[in-house]
């Protein structure tokens, strides 16, 4: 049985009449007459009756016919269905991010996946950069936004791109010495406590504070670590330490901190977007559309790191 028969039987109810139904339906009428007659062969009933007052369904018709109408409807839907799947307009994307990120750029891009994707659903996931990879790999994300790119076992099997740049700040107590600076010298830092992100979550941004501040830093070995840039501002505002972040810290004003710059001005690792190679996923592609339309920089790199597969 096929999609046909079940238009066949539906046209010959609604016309009432061989002739008229075979020719609302562009055939002959003795096709249509035989696939009526396979049709009740295969459904061991009869389900029309044949009279002189023109063609009526009887009660095994009449049940059919139920069923037929929302077969039919159940294809259309699952063609519309299928279409927007294809399409990336349904679906689920799995994202993980560092919590710098909803400083910038994520709410834009977010914001607008959002609007244009409203049907795709979406599950967010604030990590750091170590676990964010692992999970991304393993294939429990879509996407990972991390501070420097992957590193680890199956990093080769994903394709990355910068999405922001940042430099080093400090941020302090308002009663704190260095409240009135611009900015202070590594040299001042080093005399300080600091609060700064954990090392095992994310070791890029060790790393380049190790360079900074030499391997063997007493102040980097004694520093509080913490979970993300909420946590340094917040720290920093208790008089912990002397928090070190990235410059996006601005966008989040608090009562009780100020903003130092720092000298030399040091770049941190930058905010890379990453994917597995072999993803085709269209709610995915469909995100990186709207990362192309949000970001036209971020856009033409990735459109380049792709081209080179």
């Amino acid at each position: 049985m096929e999609a046909r028969h079940l238009r066949y039987a539906l046209a010959l109810a609604e016309h009432g009449h061989f002739g008229r139904a075979a020719r609302a339906l562009g055939i002959a009428q003795p096709p249509l007459s035989k696939q009526i007659a396979d049709l009740e062969r295969e459904t061991g009933a009869r389900l029309f009756d044949r009279t002189r007052q023109g063609v009526l369904p009887t009660a095994a018709g009449e049940a059919f016919l139920a069923r037929a109408r929302r077969a039919l409807a159940e294809m259309a839907a699952a063609t519309v269905d299928a279409g927007r799947a294809a399409r990336g307009e349904t679906g689920r994307l799995r994202l993980g991010f560092v919590a710098s990120a909803l400083l910038d750029p994520l709410p834009d891009v977010l914001g607008r996946f959002g609007r244009e994707r409203p049907d795709v659903r979406l599950e967010l996931h604030e990590m750091a950069s170590g676990r964010s990879t692992a999970a991304l790999v393993a294939g429990d994300l879509d996407v990972a936004v991390t501070l420097g790119p992957p590193r680890g076992a199956g990093a080769e099997h994903l394709v990355s791109v910068p999405i922001g740049h940042d430099h080093l700040i400090a941020v302090v107590g308002s009663a704190h010495p260095y409240a009135g600076q611009a900015s202070v010298s590594v040299a001042q830092l080093r005399r300080q406590p600091l609060v700064v992100a954990a090392g095992e979550d994310e070791p890029a941004v060790a790393a380049g504070l190790r360079t900074l501040f030499g391997e063997d830093s007493a102040a980097l070995d004694g520093a509080t670590a913490a979970r993300d840039v909420h946590t340094i501002i917040g720290l920093a505002a208790c008089g912990v330490g002397v928090g070190l972040g990235p410059s996006r810290m601005l966008s989040v004003p608090r009562p009780g901190v100020r903003f130092c710059g720092v000298t030399p001005r040091t770049a941190l690792p930058d905010l890379v977007l990453s994917f597995a190679d072999r993803d085709r996923s269209p709610a995915l592609g469909a995100f990186l559309d709207t990362v192309r339309g949000n970001c036209p920089d971020v856009g033409a790199a990735l459109d380049l790191r792709l081209a080179r597969g």
